[in-house]
C-alpha cells in the first residue's frame, strides 16, 4: 500500500470532520463521498449517547475536531518526515483499543495504517461505532485499504505485532499473553498540573478544560495538582465556576453524589463547590467529579518526583515551572507526534521489518 495514497486518503478523512461541528452541520461542495456519508455520520453522532451514556454531543463533537484539524497535509507531512516509509511487506498488527473517550484508539490505527501495515482491530465495547464508520469512509476513498482493516469481536489471531491499552490489571494479562509479540502495552497513566499562584484567570480557566473535558475519563485529563505550601484556592474555584454546568449531566452528577458521600463517611477534608471536590491525597488518580491535591516544598523537589514516577504520567500542566511542560488548556490537544506514554508508535511500527 502506497503511503501517498494512504496520507492523502486520511487529508481527506480530516476535510470530511471539518463539517461537523457542535454548532452547525454543512456540506462542503469538495468533500469527498458526502452523498454517501454526510448524514448517516450527523446520525451517528446522535446517537452516540445511546451507545455510551458519556459521549454527549459536545465531547464526541469536540473528539472530531481536534481529529479534523490534526488530519491536514501538512500536520501528516510533518509527523512522517522523519521516519522511513519504503514499501515492505505490511505486517498485521493487532490492536486492543480502550473505550474511555471517543475515538481514543484512532492514533494507533491511523499510525498502523500510515506506515503501510495492516491493522487487526478488535474494539472496546464502549466505542464500537465511530472508529467503523471512519474506516469505511477511508476504503471509500482508497478501496485498496480494504484488504489492510479487519474488525474483530473474537479473539486476535494471526498477527505480527500486538499494541493494547488497557488497566494496569489487564496490562499485566496482555505481557504475558503476547510475551512472544512484538508489542506496546499501555497501562493507567495520569496527568498533573503545578501551580505556584502566579498563574491567570484564563489559564486557571484552561486548566479547568483539562480537568473536565471528557468528564476527566482521559489520560490525559488533569486528575491532581500540586500547590506550595499556604495555598489560596479561591482563585481556582473562580475559575472553575465556568464548568459549574456539568453537574447537570445526570451521569456525571451521580459520581459527584456517590464520592462526595464517601469521602464525608470517611471523615476525610474536603474542598467543595458544589460540583467538584478537592481532597488532598499522595495518590495520582482520582475518581470522576474529584480533584487531588499536594503541597510541595519546592520546584526543585517536586520535578525529581515527577521524574521517578514518570512512567504513571502522561502530561504535566504548568506555567513553565517543569521542564516541557505543557501549557493550560492544552492537554486534549496533542499533536500527531504526542505520542501516549512517549513511546514512538510509528519508529515501533517501522522497525517491524
Amino acid at each position: 500500500m502506497n503511503s501517498i495514497n494512504t496520507k492523502l486518503s486520511f487529508v481527506a478523512l480530516g476535510k470530511f470532520l471539518s463539517q461537523f461541528t457542535l454548532d452547525e452541520q454543512v456540506q462542503s461542495d469538495d468533500v469527498l463521498f458526502n452523498d454517501l456519508y454526510f448524514d448517516k455520520f450527523r446520525d451517528l453522532i446522535a446517537l452516540s449517547q445511546s451507545h455510551n451514556g458519556w459521549f454527549t454531543p459536545d465531547q464526541v463533537y469536540f473528539s472530531i475536531q481536534s481529529w479534523a484539524e490534526a488530519l491536514t497535509e501538512e500536520n501528516l507531512s510533518r509527523w512522517l518526515s522523519k521516519y522511513d516509509l519504503k514499501n515492505n511487506k505490511p505486517k498485521t498488527i493487532g490492536l486492543i483499543l480502550a473505550g474511555n473517550i471517543p475515538l481514543v484508539g484512532f492514533h494507533d490505527f491511523l499510525s498502523v495504517l500510515i506506515s503501510g501495515n495492516k491493522a487487526l482491530v478488535k474494539m472496546s465495547s464502549n466505542d464500537q461505532h465511530l472508529l467503523q464508520f471512519l474506516a469505511q469512509y477511508l476504503i471509500s476513498v482508497e478501496p485498496k485499504l480494504y484488504d489492510y482493516i479487519t474488525f474483530t469481536d473474537g479473539k486476535l489471531d494471526n498477527f505480527d505485532a500486538i499494541i493494547a491499552t488497557g488497566s494496569n490489571n489487564t496490562a499485566r494479562y496482555f505481557e504475558f499473553y503476547f510475551k512472544v509479540k512484538p508489542s506496546i502495552i499501555r497501562k493507567n497513566r495520569n496527568s498533573v498540573a503545578v501551580l505556584d499562584g502566579s498563574e491567570s484567570h484564563e489559564q486557571l480557566v484552561g486548566l479547568g478544560e483539562d480537568i473536565f473535558r471528557y468528564f476527566g475519563l482521559g489520560c490525559r485529563n488533569v486528575s491532581k495538582l500540586f500547590v506550595p505550601k499556604g495555598y489560596s484556592f479561591e482563585a481556582f474555584f473562580k475559575a472553575m465556576y465556568e464548568q459549574k454546568d456539568v453537574i447537570y449531566y445526570e451521569k456525571y452528577s451521580n459520581n459527584y453524589d456517590y464520592n462526595k458521600a464517601v469521602f464525608l463517611m470517611s471523615n476525610f477534608k474536603l474542598l467543595d463547590n458544589e460540583f467538584m471536590t478537592l481532597k488532598e491525597d499522595s495518590s495520582y488518580a482520582s475518581p470522576i467529579s474529584s480533584v487531588f491535591y499536594e503541597y510541595y516544598d519546592s520546584i526543585a523537589d517536586l520535578q525529581k518526583r515527577l521524574e521517578n514516577d514518570a512512567e504513571q504520567l502522561q502530561c504535566i500542566v504548568s506555567n513553565n515551572l517543569i521542564p516541557n511542560s505543557i501549557p493550560f488548556g492544552e492537554t486534549q490537544k496533542p499533536k500527531l507526534w504526542d505520542y501516549a506514554d512517549n513511546v514512538d508508535t510509528l519508529q515501533f511500527l517501522t522497525s517491524l521489518r
